[in-house]
Order: structure tokens, then C-alpha cells, then sequence
């Protein structure tokens, strides 16, 4: 006997959610970090967090038109 064979879920796969400029924006950020040369916008401190620095390179994408989703809405104190 033969397995039964698994019924198709009608699911496509997705498309790329950023494009090869905005992955170009944050190597470039990540290298800035490394250097010891980024600095964050309001304060002007250096930024020494990975997660840091990816968020500034998406943020500068998305300035420069790169495909890239639009940030999370900020929380409201």
C-alpha cells in the first residue's frame, strides 16, 4: 500500500520582504559599528549594539526608497 499522499495548503511562498539595497545599508552600518564610527542621531553616543546598528541601516533604507516594511509603531508613554 501506498502512504496517503498530503493534500496541498494553497500557500505560496512569500516574497522578499527587504530588498538588496537595504541589506547593502546595514552591512555598511554593521562595518561603521565595528570601526567604532557610528553614532546615534539624537544624542550623538557611539553605538556599540548589533541590534542597534541594523535598526539605523533599515531606518536610512527606508529614507533612501529601499523595499523595506515600515518600523513597528512607537509605544506612547
Amino acid at each position: 500500500m501506498a502512504a496517503p499522499r498530503k493534500k496541498a495548503t494553497g500557500k505560496k511562498k512569500s516574497a522578499r520582504k527587504y530588498g538588496p539595497k537595504a541589506s547593502e545599508q546595514v552591512e555598511t552600518e554593521i562595518r561603521e559599528m565595528k570601526a567604532g564610527k557610528l553614532v546615534s542621531g539624537r544624542s550623538g553616543k557611539k553605538v556599540t549594539s548589533r541590534k542597534q546598528a541594523i535598526a539605523i541601516g533599515l531606518s536610512e533604507a527606508r529614507r533612501s526608497g529601499a523595499k523595506v516594511p515600515p518600523a513597528p509603531p512607537r509605544k506612547k508613554k
